[in-house]
């Protein structure tokens, strides 16, 4: 008789529902989908959830429960599980959609992704989830309301220049459009002085800040972005998964010598990392000789600016990354110490 390995529950969470599905794999490595559900993505639903996967005669702490990281709206959900101290195992959405690519799926809806989780949650071996830092949680609904404001205030600048150049100009319009820019002008001093407020509060946190600022170009808004947005690397295990969960992996197309299609960023990530990383990049392009070099040798390979720029960006997160986890600071002399390679130049 066949014995159970395993039993996991794979959730593809909506902003209003939940879509489960419970499934096990046996011993030979066969995988059965036992029952499917839907369920409302609130306290109420969390609570029916667990009573539904209880009604299958199981018990809740042997079960995986698996979702993707998508958003804010798996949090709740994810919180819920872990107070009652139950498996819970967050997936970056990239790699779902990877390994669904590998499954025979002709037709994608919520209950085949949940499937499709489900059996990702029963083949891998994954690393249960544990709450972020308060402080990330913190630090992350400061940077996107900044993020806002700058949206925002550009927007607001961008009308400020249509009404002066208009052939009569309204006085009033321009008075209320200024008077719009400076209150967003001082929102947005007032979050950058919460955010350092924050990181000196907290030694580790303050610790890292300062290792990734000594990276050139990047300052202290940027780094809190950067452990915001992964949660001080939670979910990050190489250089290479965090510039795919930062939307900078590359996407080509080609198929013989028929086809072959341009090579660009897949941009299906975070927004806020790539976003985070721009000014970053103009900075060390002027002030870091290595940048500099990779910058010039890119221009001068194919001639796109842009591409050089994109390939600085991520060179720099993955700097991040590194610089993160070695605990050891941003040397500019790093290279000519050790005669190793140029870490612009590591994949």
């Amino acid at each position: 008789m066949k014995q159970i390995l395993k039993h996991a529950v794979g959730i593809d969470v909506a902003q209003k529902e939940l879509v489960v599905c419970l499934g096990c794999i046996y011993d030979d490595f066969h995988i059965d989908i036992l029952s499917s559900k839907t369920f409302i993505n609130s306290l109420k639903g969390f609570s029916a959830l667990m009573l539904w996967v209880q009604k299958h005669k199981l018990e809740l702490q042997d079960i995986y429960f698996v979702m993707e990281a998508t958003g804010v709206y798996h949090q709740p959900l994810a919180y819920h599980l872990d107070q009652h101290n139950l498996k819970v195992n967050i997936v970056l959405p990239n790699k779902i959609s990877n390994y669904m690519r590998t499954l025979d799926i002709k037709t994608i809806t919520d209950h085949t992704a949940a499937q499709a989780i489900t059996r990702f949650g029963l083949e891998r071996k994954l690393d249960n989830w544990n709450r972020p830092k308060e402080i990330y949680l913190r630090l992350k609904q400061l940077t996107r309301e900044r993020d806002q404001l700058i949206i925002e205030r550009t927007h607001s600048k961008n009308q400020l220049h249509a009404e002066k150049s208009e052939a009569f100009p309204n006085p009033s319009a321009i008075r209320r459009v200024n008077e719009r820019i400076k209150l967003l002008n001082k929102q947005e001093k007032q979050i950058t002085n919460e955010i350092e407020s924050l990181i000196h509060a907290d030694k580790q946190v303050k610790n890292s800040v300062d290792l990734i600022c000594s990276i050139p170009g990047i300052g202290i808004v940027t780094a809190a972005i950067v452990l915001a947005e992964t949660n001080g690397f939670e979910l990050i295990t190489n250089r290479r998964q965090l510039a795919s969960y930062a939307g900078f992996d590359i996407k080509e197309k080609q198929s013989g010598t028929s086809i072959k299609g341009k090579s660009r960023i897949s941009k299906k990530g975070n927004k806020f990392l790539r976003k985070a990383m721009y000014m970053p990049s103009l900075s060390a392009i002027q002030c870091d000789s290595r940048a500099r070099t990779t910058f010039s040798r890119l221009v001068s390979r194919h001639g796109i600016k842009m591409k050089a720029g994109i390939a600085v960006q991520r060179k720099l997160l993955e700097m991040t990354f590194t610089i993160f986890k070695t605990r050891r600071p941003y040397d500019k002399n790093f290279l000519q110490k050790t005669n190793l390679e140029n870490p612009y130049e590591k994949n």
